[in-house]
């Protein structure tokens, strides 16, 4: 993967690309969870590299991409479409884990027709109908209250509670390590704080994959990913002894997951849509009638 930076102006994104860059090729853009970077992603990027295009980041204010001013999702989608307009990908497939899938949502809300896939992995749906008031209130509290715990023994806990395997474990102690206690827990308050504002009523058209880890133990993820199936239908796999950080514990399964996804739902999909689009070729050149014209 080749190393790139977007210049923003409030601070640097660095962001990571296919070396070999195909242009026929669909595109995955791989979005990490709040206070972990880019190589959460190190066990998916070897399973899709020789087929897909690839790509993935340091979200704002997360790993290389720091120090940077306070940002929030709308800011972050003008981002992803700036990085996208600059590989000329008119549509994207989001690989979003967490926060990630919040970000994915964001820009799905303000650019429908640039994704053509969505996998959620352990994230949470937007739509104020899933979340309690009492869920708001808790998420409003993160910052304060992450104050309370001795810095060291906080991000222990992190680590052992979105991880089951001693991969993902070291993994994210890893992906902690760059964050004195203060910026750690304003980050998180952002995190929570982006996604309170940008929450709205979404109705999602392209293909969508639920993935979730059987023993995640943050928040409520476990019961948002029920009521999210149940009310959309989109299909959900659960990985059994994985927790939140589930394709870093078990990638292979979750890998297995997003191959058939990719193979069956957003295929066949483009297949369904080819199939039905009108083939103005078939049209005589000598056409009056203005609104055909213009199609053409």
């Amino acid at each position: 993967m080749l190393e790139q930076i977007l210049q923003t102006n409030k601070g640097k994104v660095f962001y990571w690309r296919s070396e070999q860059w195909d242009i026929g090729k669909d595109t995955l853009f791989f979005l990490h969870g709040l206070t972990a970077d880019h190589s959460m992603f190190d066990g998916q990027i070897p399973a899709f590299e020789e087929d897909y295009n690839l790509l993935t980041w340091d979200t704002p204010a997360h790993g290389k991409s720091r120090p940077f001013e306070k940002f929030d999702f709308g800011d972050t989608s003008e981002y992803i479409k700036r990085i996208l307009d600059e590989h000329s990908v008119k549509q994207v497939i989001f690989v979003g884990q967490s926060l990630g899938g919040f970000l994915a949502q964001s820009f799905i809300k303000r650019y429908p027709d640039r994704v053509k896939g969505f996998v959620s992995i352990d994230s949470t749906p937007y739509g104020s109908g899933y979340y309690s008031r009492f869920d708001i209130w808790i998420l409003k509290q993160v910052e304060w209250m992450a104050h309370l715990y001795p810095f060291r023994l906080m991000k222990e806990a992190m680590a052992r509670q979105v991880s089951t395997t001693q991969r993902s474990y070291e993994n994210m102690m890893q992906m902690l390590s760059p964050y004195n206690k203060k910026e750690l827990c304003h980050l998180m308050g952002l995190g929570y704080a982006g996604f309170l504002k940008d929450n709205c009523e979404l109705t999602i058209s392209c293909p969508v994959l639920l993935i979730l880890g059987e023993k995640d133990r943050t928040g409520k993820v476990v019961q948002y990913n029920k009521a999210w199936t149940q009310k959309t239908g989109f299909p959900l796999k659960i990985v059994r002894g994985a927790a939140h950080n589930v394709n870093v514990d078990i990638p292979e399964e979750v890998n297995a997951y997003i191959r058939e996804f990719l193979t069956e739902s957003v295929r066949s999909e483009q297949i369904a849509e080819n199939e039905t689009a009108p083939d103005f070729d078939d049209f005589e050149e000598d056409i009056h009638d203005p609104c055909l014209r213009f199609q053409r």
